[in-house]
Formats: structure tokens, sequence, C-alpha cells
């Protein structure tokens, strides 16, 4: 029951209506999944600080805020990963 009730809260892409003002957001999300499908594959395994990865947390937040909002929460994301931090779970507000 639980597990029904969290991904029922988790924003969809099907739950956004394609118009002039959201499609910018699907081409922002469209580039984020090319690069997880080419560019993220090559990279060593098991490198990333962070839980969900900068890319499925980027992806997350333009879906749910847009992309001013969730692109500043993606940048902020990818400026907080580095050596100096110690990572974890840190899902998008």
């Amino acid at each position: 029951m639980i597990a029904d009730e969290n991904n029922s809260q988790k924003p969809s892409i099907r739950d956004v209506k394609i118009t002039i003002w959201t499609f910018p957001r699907f081409i922002v999300m469209f580039l984020i999944r090319v690069y997880q499908k080419t560019i993220s594959p090559a990279l060593p395994a098991n490198t990333c600080r962070f839980y969900p990865t900068c890319s499925h947390y980027a992806y997350q937040a333009v879906l749910r805020y847009g992309i001013w909002k969730g692109g500043y929460l993606s940048i902020h994301r990818l400026i907080r990963c580095n050596p100096f931090n110690e990572g974890g779970y840190d899902p998008v507000p």
C-alpha cells in the first residue's frame, strides 16, 4: 500500500499536456534523456555521490517545476557534486 501511495505522488510525463508553454520543458527533458542513454553509460560505474543521480534529479526537477526553477535546482545540485561533499540521498524538494 505504501509503495502505491508514493508512486501516485510522483509526477508523470503523461500528466503534463504539451502546449506552447510546456513544449520547452519537453525539449530539455529530451536532452537529458539523450545524455542518459548515450553519454552516461560510457562513464565509469558507481561514481555518483548522490542518489538519485544528477541527471535523474535534473529530469525530475524540470518535470515538476519547469525549466527555470528546475534548471536552478539542477545547477545547484551539480555545483554540490564535488569531492568535498559526502553526497547521499538528496531527492527533489
